[in-house]
């Protein structure tokens, strides 16, 4: 992920908070649920609880199909798709029906790589305010990111629990959220952000972005099992580490191998006693072979690996989460050093797919998008950009059906056990009434203001332009 930028002053990134100020923060958190609220009656609103709604004459893209079905109505009850007929299904007075005109439905599009919190917050800001503020402004890009399609994302390292209990209490418009919580990482590792004025560090001493829940430094085998011990009990779903460099890190360079494999290990073992598994940040080889004779289940990244990492990782079963970087648009802000290491990484998109298609590996879609409004309302984007390796249907199939498939591997952790990213009987109703076939232009995919007529997220609509 791209990091901190240098445009922080040493002032910012050396601020420290003594612990008895957590109150405050507690009191910030409450003004943001109430904001929030005052937000969400001027947002989107949804259709009332338990109510039916059928799609008349659609055609189905399912998630797993390449092909659309014939003409079909899809009957959706409460938050459940409850019938699929090509056949009319009776409709009574209490269900509200939708002529779709020959239109295309399909899942709900989902995120494996997003972090709710660092979208509109700049670097600066973030470290230099309240929880509470960069929560209210993560709530606005939430209900942006479900008006673009998005019914469900990833989150890899950020404070987002609060953000998805509001959403999930219904107290905004937003995606379901599978949450890391604070990434973990070593001094000196990616998502270390303090400067050398900060070192070294005294005992029990906690950095700026430690204390907003961002990152947690762990060195050694055991404080890795406390930080990833309270993550869980925070409500993560899954854990990440960053087991290597990150491209703009202040102090870790991408070639950098950050935690050694007992660090690794212990927390594998944490997250498997909570019934789930942990994700590495990873781009080199090194740190993707470490992580996986560690016992790691995905990779996020992995764009300069070799091939017989590549084979490695397909013979181990692990999955690949990773994304269609194609510009350092990204890094637009960092100085040549980080802008350099960007291109690297860049460089290595191509290898990275083209390994993936050639072992077969496990991969999921997510874009990575930070500190910046404008890159997140071109998420779609990344679909369009995936097809340079995939077909139009591989690349909607890995972004419904195949992303479900991982956050499923949360396992007891599962904010939302059920069937997440198709259209089936049965499954969630988190569906998009498309103008236009994705399967043969998926551009529409991105203009989700123009193309995408009725947003649906577990049974209720959000939007709706045939009204």
């Amino acid at each position: 992920m791209v990091s901190i930028s240098k445009s922080i002053s040493e002032s910012q990134f050396s601020t420290r908070r003594p612990a008895k100020q957590a109150w405050l923060t507690s009191l910030a958190l409450g003004v943001a649920i109430a904001l929030c609220l005052f937000q969400a009656s001027r947002a989107a609103t949804p259709a009332a609880d338990g109510g039916a709604t059928l799609f008349q004459n659609v055609r189905v893209f399912n998630g797993k199909s390449a092909t659309l079905s014939s003409p079909s109505n899809v009957l959706v009850r409460g938050n459940l798709i409850e019938r699929i007929s090509t056949s009319p299904i009776a409709a009574d007075p209490n269900v509200r029906v939708i002529a779709g005109g020959g239109r295309v439905l399909m899942p709900g599009l989902t995120d494996a790589h997003w972090h709710a919190m660092m979208i509109r917050a700049t670097p600066a800001l973030l470290l230099g305010s309240d929880v509470g503020y960069t929560t209210l402004l993560a709530a606005g890009e939430a209900t942006a990111t479900l008006m673009r399609g998005f019914t469900t994302v990833r989150d890899m390292g950020g404070p987002s629990f609060s953000l998805k209990r509001a959403i999930d209490e219904g107290a905004l418009p937003g995606p379901r959220i599978y949450p890391s919580g604070a990434m973990i990482t070593v001094t000196s590792g990616h998502g270390d952000f303090r400067q050398l004025i900060d070192l070294p560090r005294a005992m029990g001493e906690h950095s700026r972005v430690e204390e907003l829940g961002g990152a947690a430094i762990a060195d050694s085998p055991d404080e890795v099992r406390l930080r990833t011990r309270e993550q869980l009990m925070l409500g993560a779903s899954q854990i990440k580490l960053t087991a290597g460099g990150g491209v703009a890190s202040p102090h870790s360079p991408l070639d950098v191998a950050t935690f050694n494999e007992d660090e690794l290990h212990a927390a594998v073992e944490a997250a498997a006693n909570w019934g789930t598994f942990v994700c590495t940040h990873a781009y080199t080889s090194i740190s993707v072979q470490r992580s996986i004779a560690a016992g790691v289940k995905c990779i996020e990244h992995a764009h300069l690996i070799d091939e017989p990492t590549a084979r490695l990782i397909a013979e181990k079963g692990v999955w690949l989460s990773t994304q269609p970087f194609v510009d350092i648009g990204g890094a637009a802000a960092l100085g040549p050093a980080e802008q350099a290491q960007m291109r690297q990484v860049v460089a290595g998109t191509d290898r990275v797919y083209n390994l993936a298609r050639k072992y077969k590996i496990k991969t999921a879609f997510g874009t990575d998008i930070l500190f910046s409004q404008a890159l997140a309302e071109r998420q779609g984007q990344g679909l369009v950009d995936l097809t340079r390796w995939y077909t139009p249907a591989e690349a909607l199939i890995m972004a419904t059906s195949t992303n479900a498939e991982l956050f499923a591997m949360t396992g007891l952790r599962n904010p939302y056990p059920g069937k997440l990213g198709v259209v089936e009987e049965g499954a969630f109703a988190d569906l998009l009434l498309v103008d236009g076939n994705p399967l043969e232009d998926i551009k529409v995919v991105a203009d989700p203001a123009k193309n995408f007529l009725i947003i649906m997220k577990d049974g209720k609509i959000y939007k709706d332009a045939l009204n």
